[in-house]
């Protein structure tokens, strides 16, 4: 007998997981498409047309992000550790909305402070992934170490910190070798920013990044001093495969202990 398929029981992950990849997939062959077809130079009577040089950043959006998308479980594998299925769909929706919302539909030109918000957001979710670094980092059964929670915190916040810098890098680097518009220094119509507003979108990039990391550190912070569980949901963990058993895939656990036959999570 069948089962009925039901909202509860259906598989978020997966579902999330290739409706974006198939979004990204159909992205990329319409940038590709416009790259070739699109005009290099601004059309005289055509206001706000997109030129070669957006298709192509969208295009390299939409690469990396299906590259991105599969960064995960590559990682499960490699490391054996296990990402719980929460914070999964949440990585792959806020590339859903940073990459095809973004990039692809203009949102970023279109709906006021869309890359504030998303920025905010990753900062407050690189912070949560900082406190994993960090037991993971500390996971050794050689030595036993004792971290306090604040310095726990404090790590959590500059590592949010580091990437989101990192990731300010990367955006300058491709604009400048490619001629992109990656940190927005030109509006959707090519008028290039000048003086203090073609430095505020950084700039403001990086303080909303350290808004959202503070927020997050300081909830780890009272969650871990106060034994709260707040960023279970969000919390990396090494698992260790039974003796005698077959290789087991991290995307094979469940987030119900009971569930986990093929494997011990610590």
């Amino acid at each position: 007998m069948k089962k009925k398929f039901s909202l509860r029981n259906a598989n978020w992950e997966k579902i999330t997981f290739w409706f974006v990849f198939s979004t990204l997939v159909a992205s990329t062959i319409f940038s590709l498409i416009n790259v070739i077809l699109s005009p290099s130079g601004a059309v005289q009577h055509v206001k706000f047309q997109k030129l070669k040089t957006d298709y192509v950043l969208m295009l390299i959006q939409c690469i990396m992000g299906m590259i991105i998308m599969f960064l995960p479980s590559m990682l499960e594998r490699r490391w054996k550790i296990n990402v719980p299925g929460f914070m999964h769909i949440v990585f792959v929706i806020f590339l859903y909305a940073a990459i095809y919302l973004g990039e692809v539909r203009s949102f970023y030109y279109h709906i006021p402070h869309w890359d504030t918000v998303l920025h905010t957001f990753s900062g407050a979710m690189i912070g949560a992934l900082g406190f994993s670094v960090v037991r993971l980092l500390n996971d050794s059964e050689k030595v036993d170490i004792n971290l306090s929670p604040l310095f726990v915190a404090v790590f959590a916040f500059s590592f949010a910190l580091a990437i989101g810098a990192l990731w300010e890098v990367y955006e300058f680097s491709f604009d400048k070798l490619l001629g992109l518009n990656m940190q927005k220094f030109a509006y959707e119509d090519g008028t290039l920013r000048m003086g203090r507003d073609a430095l505020s979108d950084t700039m403001k990039d990086l303080i909303v990044d350290a808004l959202g990391a503070l927020g997050t550190s300081i909830m780890g912070y009272i969650s871990l001093k106060f034994k709260k569980g707040w960023l279970e949901k969000f919390e990396v963990t090494r698992y260790f495969p039974k003796e005698n058993s077959q290789d087991t895939s991290p995307s094979e656990l469940s987030d119900d202990p009971d569930r986990n036959n093929d494997a011990v999570l610590k």
